[in-house]
C-alpha cells in the first residue's frame, strides 16, 4: 500500500541546523578524536614489535598497522573537508575583494576625469573670469576635495590589490595542501591493500599453524651470499650499489654521528623510492606553471653548488614536483640521493649566503670535515649523501630508539612543524619498517 506523507519541518529542526562555527568545531573535535585513536595503535604496534617472533604476534602486528592506516585515512578525510570549507570562505573573500576592486576602478576613473576637467583651467583663469569670490573659493575647494579623494582612491586601491594578491597566495596553499593530502591517500590506500594481501598470503600459507610459519620465515631468510649480491638503489648517485657497500657506507656515517647504519640505509633506500616515482627535471624546467626548483629560497643555492663543483646546472638532474590528478604539490629540486633540497644542503655543505650572494665556506662545510678530503661537499657523491643524511636524522632527534628514529623520519619528510601531522605517519611507519628490514640484514651480512 502506498503512503503519501507529509513532513512538516517544525522550529526545533530549524534550531538544529549546524551554523558554521558549529561545523568548525566538530570537524576539530573529529580530528581529535581520530588522532587519539592512531596514537593507541601505535603504542599497541610499538608493544607487539617487543615481543618474540610468532604468527599471532605478527598478524596482530599487520592488522595493527591496517586499523592505523585506516584511522590515518580518516583523519585525512576530515582535514580535508576542514581544508574544503576553508577553500570556499577564501573564494568568497576573493569574490567579494574582486567586487569592491571593480567599484573602487570605477570611482577612481570617475575621478580622474573630474579632476582632468578641473585642470583644464589654472587658478588665474579662475581669478580673472567673472565669478566672485564665494564662487572661486567653492570651485577651489570642490577641486582640492576631488584632489583628495583620488589620492584616498588610489590608497584604497592599492590595499585592495594587496589584499587580493594575500588571499590568492593563501588559496593557492591550501588548494596544493588538499592536492597533498590526497595524493597522499591513494599512497595509504596502495599501502592497506599491500599490507591485507601480505596477511592473507601468511594466512594461506601457514593455515594458521605456528610450526609453518616459522619454517616460512626461514624459506624467506636471505643468505649472505645472497645479500652480497644484491644491490641498493640510489636515486641521483650514479645508480646501484652492493649491498655491502652501502653498508659500509652507513656504519662509517653512523661512527661520525651516532645514528644507526639501519636508519641512515632506510632513509636513503625510502627516498629512493619515493624519488624514482617523480621522474628528474632540470632545476628551471617548468611544471604547473611554475619553476621546479624555489626561485628564491633553492635555485641561487643551487647556482652556486653548481658553480663551485664545476658542473652544468641544467644538465644535473634534480626531483620533479608531484604531480596528482593534474594538480602540482609544492616544490621539486631535491639532489642526489639524500633527496636534500639545496637550502637544506647548504647548512651542511657550507654553502654560505654573504648578503649579496651565495659562497663556499670551508668551515663551514660539516661533511668535508668528517670526510677530511680536499674538496667541498658534492650532494650527488654517495659518501657526502650518507653522511648529509645522519647528520640531519643526529639534529632531528635520532637516537636508536623507535619512537626517536620515527620522529626524526617524520622531521627528515615533513618538517618540525609537520612532524606531528597525521596525515604524514605514513613516512615514519614505512622508515621503521625498513630499518628493521635492514638489521636483520646487517646481522646476516656480519656472519651473526
Amino acid at each position: 500500500m502506498l503512503c503519501i506523507c507529509v513532513y512538516v519541518l517544525t522550529p526545533v529542526t530549524m534550531v538544529q541546523a549546524e551554523t558554521d562555527a558549529e561545523r568548525r568545531a566538530r570537524l576539530e573535535q573529529e580530528l581529535q578524536n581520530v588522532e587519539r585513536q592512531i596514537l593507541t595503535q601505535e603504542r599497541l604496534v610499538e608493544d607487539k614489535q617487543a615481543e618474540r617472533q610468532s604468527l599471532e604476534r605478527d598478524i596482530n602486528i599487520i592488522e595493527g598497522k591496517i586499523s592505523k592506516a585506516q584511522l590515518g585515512i580518516k583523519a585525512r578525510e576530515i582535514a580535508i573537508t576542514q581544508l574544503s570549507d576553508q577553500i570556499g570562505e577564501k573564494e568568497i573573500v576573493l569574490q567579494i575583494l574582486s567586487e569592491r576592486l571593480n567599484r573602487q576602478e570605477q570611482s577612481l576613473a570617475d575621478l580622474v576625469r573630474k579632476a582632468a576637467s578641473m585642470e583644464d583651467f589654472s587658478l588665474i583663469e579662475i581669478l580673472l573670469s567673472k565669478k566672485s569670490f564665494s564662487e572661486f573659493f567653492s570651485e577651489y575647494e570642490q577641486y582640492a576635495a576631488v584632489k583628495k579623494a583620488l589620492n584616498e582612491s588610489l590608497g584604497a586601491l592599492h590595499e585592495i590589490k594587496s589584499d587580493t594578491h594575500e588571499q590568492k597566495s593563501l588559496l593557492a596553499d591550501k588548494q596544493e595542501t588538499e592536492a597533498e593530502m590526497k595524493h597522499i591517500q591513494e599512497l595509504e590506500k596502495k599501502g592497506i591493500e599491500a599490507q591485507e594481501k601480505e596477511k592473507a598470503r601468511i594466512l594461506t600459507t601457514t593455515k594458521g599453524q605456528e610450526a609453518e610459519y616459522q619454517r616460512l620465515l626461514r624459506s624467506q631468510q636471505q643468505t649472505a651470499a645472497q645479500l652480497r649480491n644484491a644491490l641498493f638503489n640510489l636515486l641521483g648517485g650514479g645508480g646501484g650499489i652492493s649491498l655491502p657497500q652501502a653498508v659500509e657506507l652507513a656504519k662509517y656515517a653512523a661512527s661520525q654521528t651516532g645514528v644507526d647504519a639501519s636508519m641512515i640505509l632506510a632513509i636513503l633506500e625510502q627516498e629512493t623510492n619515493l624519488g624514482s616515482n617523480l621522474g628528474s627535471c632540470a632545476y628551471n624546467d617548468i611544471r604547473g606553471d611554475r619553476p621546479v626548483m624555489h626561485p628564491d629560497r633553492d635555485q641561487p643555492v643551487f647556482l652556486a653548488i653548481a658553480s663551485i663543483l664545476g658542473f652544468d646546472a641544467r644538465s644535473r638532474s634534480v626531483s620533479c614536483p608531484i604531480v596528482s590528478n593534474g594538480a602540482r604539490i609544492g616544490w621539486g629540486g631535491a639532489m642526489g640521493p639524500s633527496q636534500f633540497i639545496p637550502s637544506t644542503w647548504s647548512v651542511y655543505g657550507g654553502i654560505v649566503n654573504t648578503g649579496s650572494g651565495y659562497v663556499y665556506s670551508e668551515s663551514a662545510d660539516a661533511i668535508r670535515r668528517i670526510n677530511g678530503t680536499g674538496s667541498p661537499a658534492n650532494p650527488f657523491n654517495n659518501q657526502d649523501a650518507f653522511i648529509a643524511t645522519a647528520l640531519l636524522l643526529r639534529d632531528n632527534g635520532a637516537n636508536g630508539t623507535f619512537a626517536g628514529d620515527r620522529l626524526a623520519a617524520l622531521r627528515y619528510y615533513a618538517g618540525w612543524g609537520g612532524a606531528n601531522n597525521p596525515a604524514n605517519a605514513f613516512y615514519g611507519d614505512q622508515v621503521m619498517n625498513r630499518k628493521a628490514k635492514f638489521e636483520g640484514q646487517i646481522q646476516i651480512l656480519g656472519g651473526s
